[in-house]
C-alpha cells in the first residue's frame, strides 16, 4: 500500500508540472523553393522539362539498402535546405548516423529543420540539444512531454496523467532536400527499418519523388512546423550547458565508432536501377512519370472537439477518409499491404460493397507470431471469417515462412522479419503510399501523410516487389470446408495446413485475448 501511495503521489506531481510553456509569437517559417543553382534543383528541373503534362517523377525504394542510400545521398548533396519530419528517430547506429550527416550538412551552410514526434525521444535530449547547438539547425517537437522526459517509465506516468493530449501522435514520415526531392513512406530513422538490427527487421516501403508533388509536401511540412502543437526543443528542454559543450557531447554520441556508415549498396536494385548516390553523381537519374498529389491530416487532428455535426462538417477530410473514397472508386481490384488491419464496421461495409461489384480484394498483414502490435492482430481476428466468406484473399507474413524463402532468408539472416510497408493498389493503376495504417488509431488519433500516384509502371513495380501475385513468406488464410474455422496454408510450395495460429505460443494468445477485452479497439 505505501508503494502504491508513493506512485500515486508521484503521478500527481508529474501532472502538476506537466503544463506546456507559453510560446511567444514567432514569424512563419517557410520552405525554400527548389533552384537550378543547386545540383538537386538542376536534376529536378531537367526531369520536369521533359514532361509536357505537369507530371511528377517517382522511384520505388523497396530494398532497405537503397532506401538508406537515398537518404544519405540527398543529405550529402543538399546545398540549401533539408526538412525532415519523423515519428521515430532511433538511439542506434542509423539514428545517430543521420544526425551526424545533418550536422555536416549544416556546416556546409544548409538550413536544417528536424521535426520529431516526442513519443520515442526518451534519452535523446542530449544529442538533440547538441545538434540544435550547431548553426543553421533547428529541432522542434510535436506534442511534447514536459515532465519525466529522461526515462520511458516516467514518460508512461506522464502519459497516464495527460492521456487525452499525449495520446495524439504525429505518425508522418517525410524528408525533403533542397525543395527538389522528397522521400515518403513507412520507414522511420532506426536500424530495424534498414535491415541493420540483429533482432527483428521490417519489410518496408518508401518512394522517392520530384516535381510538383514536392511543392505540396513542403507546404505540408510548413503547416506542421508552424503549428500550435509544435514546440522548439529548447522551450521544452532548456540547455544547461554552453553550446560548445553540447556540440562536443553530440560529436561523441554520433562518432563513426558508435554510428558507422552502412556498407555500399549493390550496383543495382531489383529493378536494375543504380543507387541514388551513384545516379546523382552520373547525372542520369531515371524516374517514372506519375500523376501525383500529397495529402496529410491537420496537425491538430483529434485534439479539437468534434462532438457535433457542424464541427465535423467544417474540418478537412482526413487521410483515411480520402483513402476510403479512393478505394470505393475501384473498378476491378484492390490490393492492400499493411502491418495492421482493423477495418471496423465502416471498412467491412466498404469491403462488402466492393465485393458485390465483383472487385477482387487482397490483404497482406502480419501474423500473430510476428507482429510488433499483437493486440491489433487479436482484434483483426474478429473480421477474418467474414472477409473470407466475402471472398477476400488474406495473407499473414511469417518469419518461419521467410526462412523458407531463399531470397528473403539471405536478406533477414537470423533476425525476425515483420511487415511494416503501407500501401494500397487500386485497379493496378493507382498507388496509395505513406504512413497510414489501416486501423482506428491512424484513422482517428494519429496524424498521417500519404501520396496518391497514378502510374501503371509504378503500380506493377510495387506488385512485383511485394509479391502480391506470387505470394511467399506468408500464410494464405482459408476457411475449413463446411465450417467457420480459419486455416493457415503455407506458401512455400508444400501447402501445409494449420488449424491454429501458426508459430504463436498458446499462452501468449490467451494473455492477448484477455487484454483485448479491456483495450478498446478504437485505441489500436
Amino acid at each position: 500500500m505505501p508503494f502504491r501511495c508513493l506512485v500515486l503521489a508521484f503521478a500527481c506531481l508529474l501532472s502538476a508540472c506537466a503544463g506546456l510553456p507559453t510560446l511567444t509569437s514567432t514569424p512563419y517559417v517557410s520552405a525554400i523553393p527548389a533552384s537550378s543553382a543547386t545540383e538537386l534543383g538542376r536534376l529536378a528541373a531537367d526531369f520536369e522539362a521533359r514532361q509536357d503534362d505537369n507530371r511528377s517523377g517517382a522511384r520505388v525504394l523497396a530494398q532497405a539498402a537503397f532506401a538508406l542510400d537515398a537518404r544519405l545521398a540527398l543529405i550529402r548533396r543538399a546545398r540549401v535546405s533539408l526538412d525532415l519530419q519523423y515519428y521515430l528517430l532511433g538511439n542506434d547506429k542509423t539514428g545517430m548516423l543521420i544526425l551526424r550527416e545533418l550536422r555536416d550538412a549544416a556546416a556546409r551552410g544548409v538550413r536544417v529543420r528536424l521535426l520529431l514526434d516526442d513519443f520515442y525521444t526518451a534519452r535523446l535530449d542530449p544529442v538533440l540539444l547538441g545538434l540544435s547547438a550547431h548553426p543553421n539547425v533547428e529541432v522542434r517537437l510535436f506534442n511534447p512531454f514536459v515532465s519525466g522526459r529522461d526515462h520511458p517509465a516516467t514518460r508512461w506516468m506522464s502519459f497516464a496523467t495527460d492521456f487525452r493530449r499525449l495520446n495524439h501522435r504525429m505518425h508522418n514520415k517525410l524528408m525533403v532536400a533542397d525543395g527538389a526531392f522528397a522521400i515518403v513512406g513507412g520507414r522511420n530513422l532506426a536500424d530495424e527499418y534498414f535491415l541493420r538490427s540483429e533482432g527483428a527487421n521490417f519489410i518496408d516501403l518508401d518512394v522517392l519523388l520530384t516535381g510538383p508533388v514536392v511543392t505540396e509536401l513542403e507546404t505540408i511540412f510548413d503547416n506542421y512546423w508552424n503549428s500550435e502543437v509544435v514546440y522548439p526543443l529548447q522551450a521544452i528542454v532548456p540547455p544547461s550547458e554552453p553550446a560548445a559543450a553540447l556540440r562536443a557531447r553530440f560529436d561523441a554520441l554520433t562518432s563513426p565508432s558508435l554510428a558507422p556508415a552502412p556498407a555500399a549498396p549493390p550496383e543495382a536494385d531489383m529493378f536494375g536501377d543504380p543507387p541514388l548516390g551513384t545516379a546523382i553523381a552520373q547525372g542520369r537519374l531515371e524516374l517514372i512519370p506519375v500523376r501525383a498529389n500529397a495529402v496529410a491530416d491537420s496537425p491538430t487532428k483529434a485534439m479539437r472537439s468534434e462532438d457535433d455535426d457542424a464541427a465535423r462538417a467544417h474540418r478537412p477530410p482526413t487521410v483515411a477518409e480520402r483513402m476510403g473514397v479512393q478505394l470505393e472508386s475501384a473498378r476491378s481490384s484492390v490490393d492492400i499491404v499493411t502491418p495492421y488491419f482493423l477495418p471496423g464496421e465502416d471498412g467491412m461495409d466498404r469491403i462488402a460493397k466492393l465485393r458485390a461489384r465483383d472487385v477482387a480484394i487482397s490483404v497482406a498483414t502480419n501474423s500473430l507470431a510476428d507482429t510488433d502490435e499483437p493486440l491489433v492482430n487479436i482484434n483483426f481476428n474478429r473480421y477474418r471469417v467474414e472477409m473470407l466468406k466475402l471472398g477476400v484473399r488474406l495473407y499473414e507474413v511469417s518469419s518461419e515462412q521467410i526462412k523458407r524463402s531463399l531470397n528473403l532468408r539471405k536478406v533477414f539472416r537470423q533476425s525476425r522479419g515483420r511487415l511494416h510497408a503501407k500501401m494500397a493498389l487500386i485497379d493496378r493503376e493507382w498507388a496509395l503510399v505513406g504512413s497510414l495504417n489501416f486501423d482506428p488509431r491512424s484513422a482517428h488519433i494519429n496524424t498521417e501523410l500519404g501520396v496518391r500516384l497514378q502510374s501503371y509502371e509504378l503500380a506493377h513495380r510495387l506488385l512485383d516487389a511485394y509479391q502480391v501475385d506470387n505470394v511467399e513468406s506468408a500464410y494464405a488464410l482459408q476457411l475449413k470446408p463446411g465450417t467457420d474455422q480459419v486455416q493457415w496454408v503455407s506458401t512455400d510450395g508444400d501447402a501445409v495446413v494449420h488449424d491454429a495460429e501458426p508459430d504463436a505460443n498458446a499462452l501468449v494468445q490467451l494473455k492477448l485475448m484477455l487484454f483485448s477485452w479491456f483495450v478498446p479497439s478504437d485505441l489500436l
